[in-house]
């Protein structure tokens, strides 16, 4: 077949209860507000690298098509900017929602997710214990969880990058390390990390 193809969903393979699912998120009700105008996606600074746009993404939350959205690059291309937000008419919470997409992505363990699961943990480790980042570390634990052998071949860029002291070996604690725990266990008790 020559052209363009189209891919015909049909109601039966639609997930009825995401919508409801989404629209229990805090600000996710307003997606009924969505007016499909474009706003979210011309203000986007990354619409160009995303394999749909958040118009799309949104249009397809209302469809039911809970398996596209959470395995969507998008969710993940999002630079949280907050410009969408912004400039939406509707004022529809999507940088918001994107990070719960994100989590949802994350709960189910979709295929796009793991590397991202990964470093949110990391990250997520390397704060908790420090209190804030550190680079070194983080690349460590991403390619020693998502690809031990892969990671190898970057060797030479992290010491290219450790040779220009642009990747520090040793990390700093914050002074109040356990202030910025009980932040973060309160977070967690919320379900936010």
């Amino acid at each position: 077949m020559t052209g363009a193809q189209q891919t015909v969903i049909y109601e039966k393979s639609m997930d009825l209860d995401f919508l409801d699912e989404v629209y229990r998120i805090p600000g996710g009700e307003k997606i009924k507000d969505c007016i499909q105008c474009g706003t979210c996606s011309g203000s986007c600074p990354v619409s160009w690298a995303m394999e749909e746009t958040p118009r799309q993404i949104f249009a397809m939350i209302r469809a039911g098509m809970r398996d596209k959205v959470l395995d969507s690059t998008t969710i993940w291309t999002c630079a949280s900017c907050y410009q969408c937000m912004n400039r939406c008419p509707q004022k529809i919470k999507i940088t918001d929602i994107m990070y719960t997409l994100k989590r949802m992505a994350m709960r189910e363990h979709r295929q796009r997710s793991k590397n991202a699961a990964a470093l949110s943990k990391a990250f997520f480790e390397i704060v908790n214990k420090k209190g804030r980042n550190h680079e070194t570390s983080l690349m460590l634990k991403v390619v020693m969880g998502t690809d031990p052998l892969g990671g190898v071949s970057l060797a030479p860029v992290g010491w290219g990058l450790m040779s220009h002291s642009r990747l520090p070996m040793l990390g700093k604690k914050v002074r109040d390390i356990e202030g910025l725990r009980k932040i973060v266990a309160k977070a967690q008790e919320l379900g936010g990390v």
